[in-house]
């Protein structure tokens, strides 16, 4: 896959149309749904305009993602800079991020190695053999309401509000200096606006986009078929591949969501830009996989709930526990 090398390569212009493309309107947007707040506008219309701009904001997240990989921009100060601006405008520590999200590609599809940056996975074995309270946590954390409800609440405004444990010193002043940030913009808006109006704004904006974020990160790794193996069997070339989903969406969402559909790619080369994926997929028929995940089909994923390591498939609970009777 060295061939691939050529798409890695950045391009400012590219990069700045993106980000005024998809900054502006956001921007745009959050000043809109103010005036209607002020000019006593029926608050539906409010909640109608943070549909597009939660839309904006993962594609936001996605330019801030790219940051991370140091991917999107040529120059290493500037991407530190932009990611470190994005971090704040989507509720994440720069340096902090940077550091878990490594941990995940370094780790994704390993059985032996979970727990960074994942999304909490059990093995049909595990959960057998678990206890009563631990098997209904992972129901619980599994229960689409908790994952896609209350998990973007809990991943934007607590998850990382403090550093991880044993997080490096860049990391933990990266924590902060985002923090006091957040609570700077926000203090001067409840100052200007109120606060009522603030949380109008910002509350609807943060569940959905942060809804629509923890669905693309769970869909990217949490799909029908997947790939897990143990550390000694464990093949990064076969877990991008596998177990990272070509999940081809419909045009305006692959637009809103940065091309991140192409997650096997960006897990084979993580240093490829969003904005060179599509090309790559499109000059590289060995990527061009038979059976990529629609939106329909991706849609099933979420009563997969288990990995079965004899049989090589994610499972729903029901079907774990027939095995288990059988």
């Amino acid at each position: 896959m060295a061939a691939l090398k050529r798409f890695e390569k950045p391009d400012t212009r590219k990069a700045a149309l993106q980000i005024a493309d998809t900054l502006t309107p956001y921007l745009a947007l959050l000043a809109l749904m103010c005036l209607t707040i002020v000019w006593k506008i029926p608050s539906f219309v409010t909640f109608l305009l943070a549909i597009p701009a939660s839309a904006f904001m993962v594609r936001l997240f996605v330019f801030f993602h790219d940051c991370s990989h140091g991917s999107y921009l040529a120059s290493p100060r500037g991407t530190k800079i932009l990611g470190t601006v994005l971090g704040i405008l989507v509720f994440m520590p720069f340096f902090e991020w940077r550091s878990l999200h490594a941990g995940h590609h370094s780790t994704s599809g390993n059985l032996d190695r979970r727990g960074i940056g994942d999304v909490w996975t059990m093995t049909v074995n595990e959960y057998d053999q678990s206890s009563r309270f631990r098997r209904f946590l992972y129901r619980i954390s599994r229960h689409p309401a908790v994952m896609f409800g209350l998990g973007p609440l809990y991943v934007l405004l607590i998850a990382h509000r403090l550093p991880s444990r044993g997080a490096r010193k860049d990391a933990i002043l990266s924590v902060i200096f985002t923090d006091l940030m957040i609570g700077a913009i926000l203090s001067l808006a409840v100052l200007t606006i109120g606060i009522r109006a603030c949380l109008m704004i910002e509350l609807p904006i943060i569940f959905m986009g942060g809804a629509a974020g923890v669905w693309l990160f769970y869909i990217q790794h949490q799909f029908d078929p997947s790939y897990w193996a143990r550390n000694d069997q464990w093949n990064s070339i076969e877990a991008a591949l596998q177990g990272s989903s070509f999940y081809r969406l419909p045009k305006l969402l692959q637009w809103f969501s940065a091309n991140i559909g192409f997650h096997h790619i960006h897990h084979l080369r993580p240093r490829i830009p969003n904005y060179n994926l599509e090309r790559c997929l499109k000059e590289t028929p060995e990527l061009q996989l038979d059976c990529p995940l629609t939106l329909w089909r991706s849609l099933k994923s979420v009563r997969l709930n288990l990995w079965d390591e004899e049989c090589r498939i994610l499972v729903s609970f029901r079907e774990a526990a027939r095995m288990h009777r059988a």
